[in-house]
This record gives structure tokens, C-alpha cells and sequence, in this order.
């Protein structure tokens, strides 16, 4: 499949481009408006106002809106030192329908990139799509039926049913959760088996053996424990889990980033 923001951006991007840097009136705190909703977007420090940029779609969490996200230290921190521009939807009402295929807060977020993709030269390559919670689950359900395609879905503790069946996905997956967690309860599969929050996307990719990658920390307090499937017929597949309860780790949005950007990982 042709991911369609591609197609926006070669028809789009290059006149613009001759005309110069581009600029956006809103980021931050000030809001994009597309159509009745909006979006908050925020630059990487130094970026030269030309470059492409990598894009990490995150959908917020539970009664939360995006401008709390381009204000959060791990995830906006993450993306600010890394080059990579950050979006984030405002969900109606301060959540996301994420329960079933019909909702239209995915054509939204469709609406939402190819809004960014007016406003700055984006990397269509390099689009990575992320949330916590409630946004994990969104960020899920929109990769699994958006009808583009994406590079990764960087997800925390958040989820759709693992049973479902979706029509596509990502080139990679990367999934955190705790197994403490209370709010959206850790998927443990049969007889207690850790590795199954990822199952839909091992099936998805016909992937064969899991592969302990041992455990890793960027604060002393927090080890995770990484487990990977690389030997799949499409994709590659990595769970990180942790003794904790819901919240996004320390490090860990930088830590993916840096390892899909081909940069040695580093914290923040």
C-alpha cells in the first residue's frame, strides 16, 4: 500500500519548500484547528525550518488533550532532542474511541497528518504513531485500520483486544506495560503468560520464537525487560514489561526513537 500522505506530499511539499523555511501559527500550547477539532504540534530544538522531519503521532490519555503532552517531559522531551516533530490530537471530550472499528476519531487523525503535512516537510517514511492509556488503545486501533501505512507503533499500557483482526499494520511494533497495572489491566495470556500483550501483531506477522533480550534501565528505580520477535514472515515485534503499575517509564519514548533512528540510544 501507498501511504497516501506520501502522494500529499509530492504534490504539495516541493513548491513550498522552494518558497523557503516553512512556518505554522500555531504550536505549543496554540492549537491547530481541522475542521471542528484540533491538534497541538511542536518543533524539535534547533531545526533548521527546512529539514523533513520524523513525526510521532501520540494520542493523550484519559481526560487529558495534546497540549499536555507537547509540555511532557517524556514525550516531548524525547522528541524535542531527537529531530523529531511531535503531534498531538485532541480527543473528543478528552477521550478516543478506540472500542471498535467504527470510529471516526482515525479518519480524524488521518485528517490530522495530512493538516502537518501542509504545515512543515514531513518524512512520510518516518511516521511513528504512540499514546498512553486510553491513547495507547487509540494508537492501536489506528494503526490497525487507518489505511496508511507507518513506520511503528510505539504503545503504553494501552491496547485493543488482543482477538481482533486487523487489516493492516505497521512495519514494527514496540509495546510497554506494566504488570502491576490496575487502570488497564496488564493482558496476561493463559497460565500467566507475559508475552501475550503483543499476540495480535505476533499473529499478524506469522512470527515464530520469542527472544529474550535481557533486562535495561535508564533510571535505577525502573528495570524493564525486553523480549523481541524478529523471525516473522513481516515486521519485527518488541515487549518491554515492568514490575510497575500505569504510567509511561522514564526514557523509554527517547529509547525507541534513538533505536529506530539508527542513533545510540541515550537518556533523556
Amino acid at each position: 500500500m501507498i501511504y497516501r500522505l506520501l502522494c500529499l506530499l509530492l504534490l504539495s511539499s516541493a513548491p513550498a519548500l522552494a518558497m523557503g523555511p516553512w512556518k505554522s501559527d500555531c504550536h505549543g500550547d496554540t492549537a491547530c484547528e481541522v475542521g471542528d477539532r484540533s491538534y497541538h504540534v511542536l518543533e524539535p530544538d534547533g531545526w533548521d525550518g527546512e529539514t523533513p522531519l520524523p513525526v510521532l503521532l501520540h494520542f493523550h490519555g484519559w481526560a487529558r488533550q495534546g497540549n499536555v503532552v507537547v509540555n511532557h517531559e517524556r514525550i516531548a522531551g524525547a522528541t524535542k532532542l531527537r529531530g523529531v516533530l511531535l503531534v498531538a490530537p485532541n480527543g473528543l471530550g478528552k477521550s478516543w474511541n478506540f472500542w471498535s472499528p467504527e470510529t471516526g476519531d482515525v479518519e480524524f487523525a488521518n485528517r490530522v497528518l495530512e493538516d502537518v503535512a501542509q504545515r512543515y516537510p514531513i518524512d512520510p517514511r518516518r511516521i511513528y504513531v504512540s499514546g498512553y492509556s486510553f491513547g495507547g488503545a487509540m494508537a492501536w486501533r489506528y494503526v490497525c485500520q487507518s489505511g496508511n501505512d507507518t513506520a511503528a507503533l510505539l504503545a503504553i499500557a494501552g491496547s485493543i483486544r488482543q482477538t481482533e483482526d486487523c487489516p493492516q499494520a505497521p512495519a514494527q511494533v514496540r509495546h510497554v506495560h506494566g504488570t502491576d497495572d490496575t487502570v488497564m489491566d496488564f493482558p496476561f495470556g493463559p497460565g500467566g503468560d507475559t508475552t501475550y500483550p503483543v499476540a495480535l501483531w505476533r499473529e499478524k506477522y506469522n512470527c515464530n520464537g520469542a527472544t529474550p533480550r535481557g533486562d535495561w534501565s535508564v533510571r535505577p528505580f525502573l528495570t524493564l525487560s525486553r523480549v523481541e520477535w524478529t523471525d516473522c514472515a513481516q515486521g519485527q515485534v518488541t515487549l518491554d514489561t515492568h514490575p510497575g503499575g500505569h504510567f509511561i517509564p522514564h526514557g523509554w519514548i527517547g529509547w525507541q526513537l534513538d533505536e529506530l533512528l539508527g542513533r545510540t540510544p541515550t537518556y533523556p
